[in-house]
């Protein structure tokens, strides 16, 4: 039942997105257009956002590898979420930490505080810190996901079409994947 459950939450979460999308205005005023310097701003800051909860993802999977099942698809889509914004591939595999950009957007502070260092020692010191328990780092990742989807939310009204209809998109992703982080295991 509980595949069932994820499997509506994410076709809600995807008409929610269509719904948000069709509520864009089409106004191309002189600030709304889509490659105005406001809106390659918004685009970066996203960009960099994604890629910083993208080094979360990983920092988890390093310090919880029981969680890859469950964290591995969630990952992949913010891979592809950081790709949407720059055009360009994400870091493929955890490890090597795919945290790039320069950490000044909202999603470097979108996480819960840690409970001290990362298992095994393998932190390195831009790595975000993940919990020690297991619950405790889905919920830390569950948190940065919903903040992040309302920092994109919030945007929406400052964004030209097309970036507003991709913040729509990865916003309601974000807050499926906030949801399924913090279902029981099932």
């Amino acid at each position: 039942m509980a595949l069932t459950r994820r499997r509506t939450l994410l076709a809600g979460a995807a008409l929610g997105g269509v719904a948000l999308l069709t509520g864009c205005s089409e106004d191309d005023g002189p600030d709304r257009t889509e490659h105005s310097r406001a809106a390659d701003r918004l685009r970066g800051r996203s960009a960099r956002d994604s890629t910083t909860l993208l080094a979360r993802y990983d920092a988890t999977l390093a310090a919880h590898p029981a969680l890859e099942s469950r964290l591995r698809p969630l990952r992949s889509e913010v891979a592809r979420h950081a790709e949407a914004f720059t055009g360009e591939r994400a870091a493929p595999s955890p490890g090597g930490g795919a945290g790039g950009g320069d950490g000044d957007g909202p999603a470097r502070d979108a996480g819960a505080p840690a409970s001290g260092p990362a298992p095994h020692g393998s932190r390195r010191p831009s790595d975000p810190q993940v919990p020690r328990d297991e619950r405790a780092a889905r919920t830390a990742l569950a948190d940065a996901e919903r903040k992040l989807a309302d920092v994109r939310t919030k945007a929406l009204t400052a964004a030209p079409p097309e970036l507003a209809r991709l913040l729509a998109s990865v916003a309601a992703a974000g807050a499926a994947h906030a949801y399924l982080l913090t279902e029981p295991a099932g």
